[in-house]
Parts: C-alpha cells; structure tokens; sequence
C-alpha cells in the first residue's frame, strides 16, 4: 500500500509541474476583435 501511495503521489506532481510548464511556455494569442468605444466629454475635468 505503501508503494502505491507514492506512485500516486508521483503522478499527481508529474500532472501539476507539467501543466505548470505547459501554461509558462504556451504562447497564447492575443484577441483579434477590434473594439471602439466613444467617451463623452463630460466625463474628462477641464
């Protein structure tokens, strides 16, 4: 029992350094929709 504990103790580390390392080198694209928003004047002090 003992050893099976550890072999699941070392899967379960393996899974967090390795999606861990995935989402450091995962190049992500930046969002491509463009977005255009008017603001009034009114909310600016003079």
């Amino acid at each position: 029992m003992k050893s099976i504990s550890r072999f699941v103790l070392l899967v379960v580390c393996a899974l967090i350094f390795g999606g861990a390392a995935f989402l450091a080198t995962w190049d992500i694209p930046a969002p491509i929709v463009k977005i255009e928003k008017v603001l009034p004047d009114d909310r600016f002090p003079r």
